[in-house]
């Protein structure tokens, strides 16, 4: 199946409050949209969440990569076969996120095509996926308030709290929260690799004795002898995210003695996320199915991916779009007893508002 034309829309949704990342601050969050027609009139959809200091990439950048580089390189290929796309993408180095668009719109197509969903067959009983909530950086007081409130409020039984906010803040973190929520409720902590090499063991000593089940990116992770000694010596679970991004980063990894790796396929694209679960899974390494900020549209496909594996160290983290005072997606994604139903329409592009994104947006079509 050829793809016979593309439209790419860029629009901004903005949040309830300002969002603190850990080298940024954010109002609002910016995407880019990619729809594919195939020959069949069957279409596919896919959904970038832009954040220049995530990604490097602007939405014009982005655009342009999609439109001058990468859907070229697909005009002989047949997009139902991922594999085969990944290998004509793989031409171009790094610009992971441009390729994760037009990847993850060829899954969306070639599934809407077959009658499918973009991982699970019509028909496979799975009906919905088990999610957390991320407590971003606040002062302590409001992450414990925020923390309470939405377990309460809809049943998340584990909390990714956000730490690097220095040691004693980050212990009054997790103490208030903690306070807050009970005992009941999972925590783990993702500083995203805001402390040193010199820093990580009394930084996960202070995690184990606040009761944290797991640590993410508590310093920048190398696949080298230090990370090996690291997760040897380590009273919790360690896992890697923000520099395992290819296949050949969690191979590199799984080779120094990672036993968590967290797959994000709003960033990486559905192949490279099966090619990291299907060698997570070989070499018996947890894995999580990570978010990366995606509205509602992105995390209803992202949740797509989770359905697809069988056990996760940690619900999908795909709850973001909470934070969003707005959506594209026509349907209500919501949180009920910590988890979210899927829609059971098979068709992911009649649950776009499409009236919405051209009316708040900038649109390309070709």
């Amino acid at each position: 199946m050829r793809i016979v034309a593309h439209e790419l829309h860029r629009y901004r949704l903005p949040y309830l409050r300002p969002v603190r990342w850990f080298n940024s601050v954010e109002d609002e969050g910016e995407f880019v949209l990619l729809r594919i027609t195939g020959e069949s009139g069957a279409r596919g959809v896919a959904e970038a969440p832009v954040k220049a200091t995530w990604g490097g990439l602007s939405s014009r950048a982005l655009i342009a990569l999609v439109e001058d580089l990468l859907l070229p390189s697909l005009a002989a290929v047949d997009v139902s076969d991922l594999g085969a796309v990944r290998e004509a993408l793989a031409i171009y180095p790094d610009n992971q996120l441009a390729k994760m668009l037009v990847v993850n719109a060829c899954a969306v197509l070639a599934a809407a095509s077959r009658g499918e969903w973009p991982w699970q067959p019509a028909g496979s009983g799975v009906t919905g996926v088990e999610v957390s909530w991320c407590v971003t950086r606040q002062p302590p007081a409001a992450m414990a308030e925020e923390a309470a409130a939405m377990t309460a409020r809809h049943g998340f039984s584990t909390l990714k709290v956000k730490g690097g906010q220095g040691f004693e803040t980050d212990r009054a973190v997790l103490r208030a929260v903690r306070r807050a929520v009970g005992d009941e409720v999972t925590l783990t902590v993702d500083a995203n690799g805001a402390y040193g090499v010199d820093d990580a063991r009394d930084y996960l000593r202070l995690l184990a004795d606040e009761g944290v089940a797991i640590a993410e990116d508590p310093i920048p992770f190398r696949p080298d002898e230090t990370f090996s000694r690291l997760v040897a010596d380590s009273a919790l679970p360690l896992l890697v995210d923000s520099s395992c991004v290819t296949a050949r980063d969690a191979a590199a990894f799984i080779n120094r003695g990672a036993t968590a790796i967290s797959i994000k396929p709003g960033r990486i694209g559905f192949a490279e996320a099966i090619a990291i679960a299907e060698m997570a899974q070989a070499a018996n390494v947890e894995v999580c199915v990570g978010m990366y900020a995606e509205s509602a549209l992105g995390s209803l496909i992202s949740l797509h991916f989770a359905t697809r594996l069988a056990r996760t160290l940690t619900p999908a983290e795909q709850s973001f779009y909470m934070m969003m005072t707005d959506q594209v997606l026509a349907v209500p994604l919501t949180v009920t007893g910590g988890r979210i139903e899927l829609p059971g329409t098979l068709d992911l592009d009649t649950l776009v508002d499409w009236t919405k994104i051209t009316s708040r947006g900038c649109s390309i079509g070709a």
